[in-house]
């Protein structure tokens, strides 16, 4: 097995296996994705590794687009003042984690993102999720690079979850489309 895909829900990406990527499906939540991702690459030991899901968007132009996301970093960390927000404190490794491949900026937290708050512009994020920081922090830890691909479902708004439910289909098909285009899954 050459690449594993990394996915919380099935709402989100099909069940689809190929002779290139397995799919393996973590559920919800940073806690769900590092279990998982540590569990597939000690199992299935891959050479790459790819997330796909659904974010939210803090600009309404990337609703329904496919991106991909260059940098990580966590939003939910809030230890201040032992170390700044996003950083776990007494902690060595990095606090931002990087793709080899361009693209966005993603903040990854255990909750839906209700508004666009001053920390998130002032880390020009562009997308959130709940998922990736860990899957990439796992990654990096085994030395496996890594890839996202990320469908907008929602507005970063009052309306997030709402509308992330009845986007998901959408999310499917698109991600689907865009990960097989990628020449790096047959690699």
């Amino acid at each position: 097995m050459h690449s594993i895909v990394i996915v919380a829900l099935e709402s989100e990406f099909p069940p689809i296996q190929r002779n290139d990527f397995r799919v393996i499906y973590s559920g919800v939540g940073k806690i769900n994705a590092a279990r998982t991702t540590t569990e597939a690459i000690l199992r299935f030991q891959p050479n790459r590794l790819f997330n796909v899901g659904s974010v939210g968007v803090l600009d309404a132009k990337r609703l329904g687009t496919v991106m991909q996301v260059h940098e990580v970093i966590e939003r939910d960390m809030i230890v201040e003042p032992l170390s700044p927000r996003g950083q776990v404190p007494f902690d060595k490794s990095p606090h931002r984690f990087f793709s080899v491949t361009p693209g966005l900026t993603c903040a990854t937290g255990d909750s839906f993102v209700t508004e666009r708050g001053h920390w998130l512009i002032s880390n020009n994020v562009d997308v959130v999720d709940m998922e990736l920081f860990a899957i990439a922090k796992i990654s990096s830890h085994y030395r496996i690079p890594w890839i996202s691909l990320k469908f907008g479902t929602d507005l970063v708004d009052g309306n997030a979850s709402e509308n992330w439910s009845g986007n998901l289909t959408n999310a499917q098909s698109a991600l689907f489309e865009a990960l097989s285009k990628l020449s790096w899954t047959s690699k």
